[in-house]
């Protein structure tokens, strides 16, 4: 398939309560409103193509950008190209996706997780919070937790949103998975007062910090 013909194809899947729902968060008008499993339907079909991906990507439009993370090489980016497509993947959705499926799977990304964690674009910072509450949960050895928590505790209530989101999920994962640290990840989450009145679906957990750490705690035991 051809850009081109993606692109005819992700406009007629366009839905218009979908797309009324993206630009209330932020989308901006270059979307269609295509489903999610519209767009995982159509890179099943196309599986990995690289250079697609990569056009796909050149176009702006939301939905070839998140169809491109489904379907581009990770390992064949340049880390260089790799920050500047996290640069601007500004809307939720397409930032979560570009992590999920293309950061995390970067050879190198531990070495752009410690360059992002002290940038100051926006968009790195969310990414390298992001894989810093990967590592606390999955691979932890040679972390300084004690730092981490000490950046968090001084800086989460400056930071952006988009930042403040994956700060306080590095904080969560901290408390659920350390006990020697938990005490203190708990009193951040009260002291900061982040997420405390965060709407949340019946059913699901609250993402303030100390709700969160002791559901997940309850869980364990």
């Amino acid at each position: 398939m051809t850009v081109k013909e993606i692109l005819t194809k992700l406009k007629g899947l366009g839905n218009e309560s979908v797309s009324t729902r993206n630009l209330k968060y932020g989308s901006g008008d270059d979307q269609f409103g295509v489903k999610m499993g519209d767009l995982r339907t159509i890179a099943k079909k196309i599986k990995t193509d690289h250079e697609l991906a990569k056009d796909l990507w050149k176009t702006g439009n939301l939905e070839a950008r998140l169809l491109a993370t489904l379907i581009v090489v990770p390992k064949k980016l340049s880390a260089m190209e790799l920050e500047e497509m996290v640069s601007v993947a500004k809307f939720y959705q397409l930032a979560d996706w570009l992590n999920s499926y293309v950061v995390k799977e970067y050879p190198d990304k531990e070495a752009l997780r410690q360059k992002w964690m002290i940038s100051e674009g926006i968009m790195t910072g969310r990414s390298a919070w992001s894989l810093t509450a990967g590592r606390v949960a999955r691979s932890p050895e040679g972390l300084d937790l004690t730092a981490l928590l000490d950046r968090i505790e001084s800086e989460m209530s400056g930071a952006a949103p988009e930042v403040q989101w994956t700060m306080n999920t590095t904080l969560a994962q901290i408390g659920i998975c350390f006990p020697e640290h938990r005490d203190r990840a708990l009193a951040i989450g009260e002291k900061l007062g982040i997420y405390r009145d965060y709407p949340v679906s019946k059913g699901c957990t609250s993402p303030f910090a100390p709700i969160w750490i002791n559901e997940m705690v309850s869980r364990q035991g």
